[in-house]
């Protein structure tokens, strides 16, 4: 089983990328320097506006997230896991965790990349307000 999403973001000049453990996206239009996890805002959809397909398919202990991060010429891939207990019904968040803490902002656990270990010219780019286009992708086997 598979299914796809597609957000659009906008970076911020406070966009730092110096999370530890997460990153994150947003629908609010704006940024403190305390987001060091938010890597973009104006999100089109925080994971509530998800359609009901891709949250049946993610939100399974053997599902599997990639989500591809697109901006200035720039790809990044990262690799998560979904689970069981994913409820996906925040309005404005979507947060990737290293770790495996599960709440309504949470679309991806055991992430292979956080804010601080994603790509300094991604983090750069965002910091010069360029658009990103994110593409999840959630499969599980069966």
């Amino acid at each position: 089983m598979e299914a796809q999403e597609e957000i659009r973001c906008q970076g911020h000049p406070l966009v730092l990328g110096t999370h530890p453990s997460t990153f994150e996206l947003t629908r609010e239009p704006h940024l403190t320097t305390n987001g060091n996890c938010i890597i973009g805002i104006a999100a089109d959809k925080g994971c509530a506006g998800l359609s009901p397909a891709f949250k049946r398919v993610l939100a399974h202990d053997d599902a599997i997230l990639i989500t591809r991060l697109a901006c200035d010429g720039i790809d990044v891939e990262v690799r998560s896991q979904g689970s069981s207990q994913f409820t996906l019904d925040h309005p404005t968040d979507m947060v990737w965790r290293r770790s495996r803490f599960v709440c309504g902002r949470t679309m991806g656990i055991r992430a292979d990349q956080v804010a601080a270990t994603l790509p300094r010219e991604l983090i750069r780019a965002l910091a010069k307000g360029k658009e990103m286009v994110v593409t999840l992708v959630a499969t599980r086997p069966g």
